[in-house]
């Protein structure tokens, strides 16, 4: 199989909070990180609002996919991610926000944020001191070395350090 080339992803990482917030009341909802189900595709795919064809990414090896969703409420995916474990960190290769959390009129901020803690929490646990990493469009190098602080890019390759990973992981993830 040949080795796929990695996208250059183009989430916007609209604001870092606790959990995701309402742009209309300012309400916190708790969130929950979970493995996306067959019956997840299914309902992805009837969709037709997501960018990426996540089936596809459902069958490649090694690939690990997540939803993130409100506690209590698994049905509603308020954003996607696929990841990899890599040898010395996690690689993700895509992140997608649901189509009502982006633009002007989106319902949460917080999604993309969320997910990122989530991947460095992961790589923290398989003892990758939280470090991530991903391949950004040029256009977003600065937002993301900006929304991510102590962060460093190489060429388009977004590396997410110990520091940056731990704060997001407190962040959102307080024990």
């Amino acid at each position: 199989m040949a080795k796929r080339k990695h996208i250059a992803l183009d989430f916007e990482i609209d604001k870092l909070t606790n959990s995701i917030e309402n742009t209309l009341t300012g309400d916190r909802l708790q969130t929950e990180v979970l493995p996306i189900t067959k019956e997840d595709l299914a309902r992805i795919k009837k969709d037709k609002t997501w960018q990426f064809d996540w089936n596809q990414e459902y069958k490649t090896p090694k690939h690990q996919l997540f939803k993130l969703t409100i506690v209590g409420n698994p049905q509603i995916i308020q954003g996607l991610m696929c990841f990899e474990i890599m040898f010395d960190h996690v690689h993700i290769h895509l992140l997608e926000n649901a189509k009502f959390n982006i633009g002007k009129n989106k319902i949460y901020v917080g999604v993309p944020g969320n997910l990122v803690a989530y991947a460095c929490k992961v790589s923290l646990e398989k003892g990758f001191e939280g470090n991530v990493a991903f391949v950004s469009k040029t256009k977003l190098i600065d937002h993301y070395l900006t929304m991510l602080p102590g962060s460093f890019a190489v060429g388009h390759k977004i590396i997410v350090m110990p520091s940056t990973a731990q704060s997001l992981i407190d962040t959102y993830f307080k024990t």
